[in-house]
């Protein structure tokens, strides 16, 4: 493995060939409200592998015809996860060509329906199939331990790609707007998120849900797999931790993620949201739950992706919260008006993952919101706002201990 040695080949990533070349395919089932596909993904273990696909838009939901465009969004499992049909499904009722690929060299079963749309696209009834020419399954020895000589065993690198490979044969379709696509991901789709929107400048927008960087740090679950890792720790963060990477990233992004995250926490998710240099947005909430439908359900990852990709209200706009004068004041822009806005704060130590937080109200100006210092003893805090939608961004967080 290389570091960058072009401006088109990162790591081990060969990003001209990644986004000029559409992958060949196969259509699985071409017909119903969410349809199915298999395309070429890299060589694993000295053979050619395929990657399964949901697919969806507003033509196979019937709610549109032939020749319209819609700007397309590609969708990221996280461990445990598969393709999502529902994920899709939801994409397509939101006016998007979404695909919604399986990182685990693997098939979910077909998706059945009821009178709401897609009743097991969830991916978790039913038995995954293995794909004939399946990648790495996405196990803690692909993902950590295969680091080191031939790429082509590591899950990290299979996974980016087949994002990328996802996101070329999306925007080859007639439907999709090819110069508006975005992505989201969830726990380890987040992860993958922040690899590949600091690797693909063709999104126009990305939304990585719990997952970030910095995993060989602090309280992260994966930290000790990495530790093991010993005299090739450093090479696995140099090229598959996000923390790596995101000095890279210039696709507008929105962080999404839990005050109480247990796999991705408060501290490494900061320093992954610090070290982007380019248009970036924070939602915090304190203790979000973690899973997929949890990770898919906020209203802002569309709202955000709405307004990159289709003209939609952006999201408030937080500037850095100011602790002076027996204040916090927090300077701010917003295409829709402010309804709520709190200070969020925890004063306990010990695992973060176990802190309790406290929210108190804020009073909201013109152009400047307002609260009460956070009490003597808090020592990570942070302001939420919140439009009349029902819209919530937070400011970046302030962390002492």
């Amino acid at each position: 493995m290389t570091g960058a040695v072009s401006a088109e080949q990162v790591g081990p990533w060969n990003l001209d060939a990644l986004k000029s070349q559409v992958p060949a395919m196969q259509w699985v089932k071409h017909e119903g409200a969410v349809q199915s596909l298999t395309y070429a993904g890299e060589k694993y273990e000295g053979h050619d592998t395929e990657v399964f696909a949901f697919y969806a838009s507003p033509i196979t939901l019937g709610e549109a015809k032939p020749g319209a465009k819609f700007p397309g969004v590609v969708c990221i499992h996280g461990g445990g996860g598969t393709a999502f049909a529902d994920w899709v499904y939801l994409w397509a009722k939101r006016g998007y060509a979404a695909i919604a690929m399986d990182l685990n060299g693997s098939r979910p079963p077909d998706p059945e329906y009821d009178a709401n749309g897609v009743a097991n696209g969830n991916g978790h009834r039913g038995e995954r199939t293995r794909l004939p020419n399946g990648g790495p399954p996405h196990g803690s020895a692909e993902k950590f331990d295969s680091i080191g000589g031939d790429t082509s065993d590591d899950w990290p690198f299979h996974a980016a790609a087949s994002v990328m490979r996802a996101h070329s044969l999306l925007r080859s379709f007639p439907e999709v707007d090819a110069e508006n696509t975005a992505v989201t991901g969830i726990s380890w789709g987040g992860y993958t998120t922040c690899l590949v929107a600091s690797l693909d400048d063709r999104f126009k927008a990305a939304v990585p849900v719990y997952g970030c960087g910095f995993l060989h740090e602090g309280e992260s679950v994966q930290k000790p797999s990495i530790d093991k890792l010993g005299d090739r720790k450093a090479l696995w963060v140099k090229e598959y931790d996000p923390g790596s990477l995101l000095p890279r990233c210039h696709v507008p992004i929105l962080f999404v993620n839990g005050t109480n995250d247990v796999h991705y926490v408060l501290d490494s998710y900061m320093k992954s949201y610090n070290v982007v240099p380019g248009e970036k947005h924070l939602r915090i909430q304190v203790k979000m739950p973690h899973g997929h439908p949890p990770g898919w359900a906020p209203q802002e990852i569309g709202l955000f992706i709405d307004s990159k990709c289709r003209g939609g209200r952006p999201l408030p706009v937080p500037g850095v919260p100011v602790l002076a004068g027996g204040q916090v004041s927090v300077p701010y822009s917003s295409a829709v008006a402010l309804k709520e806005a709190a200070l969020h704060y925890t004063t306990d130590g010990g695992l973060r993952s176990k802190r309790e937080w406290k929210s108190m109200p804020a009073t909201i100006g013109e152009d400047l919101v307002i609260t009460p210092p956070p009490p003597e003893g808090a020592n990570t805090w942070y302001v939420s706002l919140t439009d009349e939608r029902g819209a919530m961004v937070t400011t970046t967080v302030q962390i002492a201990d």
